[in-house]
């Protein structure tokens, strides 16, 4: 079902039994990407006043929240939800099963792997010199591992890798890697111990 207040462009490939809901705008053109397709898979429930650009690869059973902002250009597997209010960056890599709840920001050159969960309000960082005249030449998001968990309201800052199984305590600012199967937490974050579940 497609909203009548929708907009869907040309250049979009949805699956059977996509719902888009009212105002959404799905393959929105951007500079120099005007004509690239947009695949989403089956059974997508895309809701209201969602704005979905041009580029993006979007596997099954794909869920927004109302607002959610995808950019261009970005891979995204089956079965991801990306909450109300969320900013998704262009050429970012989803994999299957990851969970992005409301309020969180995702920039250019993040890569979440399968199964993974970012807590609301999380802000991910890719910029480690902002404004200089050369930080579009080193952005680097972070990688969030498999099965990995952050916590609500966390800062990650450019490059650094959760690991597998690993979970960060809300409201932490992590500056350097979190080794698998650790909890970490702190303002910077650090390993605490173990899980043990």
């Amino acid at each position: 079902m497609i909203a009548a207040t929708a907009i869907v462009h040309r250049n979009v490939r949805l699956g059977r039994n996509v719902t888009v809901e009212d105002f959404c705008i799905i393959g929105a053109p951007f500079p120099g990407g005007e004509t690239e397709e947009t695949v989403i898979g089956d059974g997508a429930v895309i809701r209201s006043h969602t704005v979905i650009y041009a580029g993006n690869t979007i596997g099954r059973n794909f869920a927004t929240g109302n607002k959610a902002n995808i950019r261009e250009r970005n891979t995204i597997g089956d079965d991801v939800s990306i909450g109300t209010l969320s900013i998704v960056e262009h050429h970012v890599t989803i994999e299957d099963g990851v969970r992005i709840h409301s309020g969180v920001f995702v920039p250019e050159y993040s890569i979440l792997k399968r199964g993974c969960w970012l807590g609301p309000g999380t802000v991910i960082t890719n910029a480690r010199f902002p404004l200089h005249p050369d930080a579009k030449k080193t952005l680097q998001g972070a990688i969030i591992e498999e099965d990995a968990k952050v916590g609500a309201h966390c800062t990650l800052l450019p490059g650094v890798r959760i690991g597998r199984g690993a979970l960060v305590g809300a409201g932490s600012l992590v500056s350097r890697d979190v080794p698998a199967g650790q909890i970490a937490y702190g303002h910077p974050a650090g390993p605490r111990r173990p899980i043990d579940y």
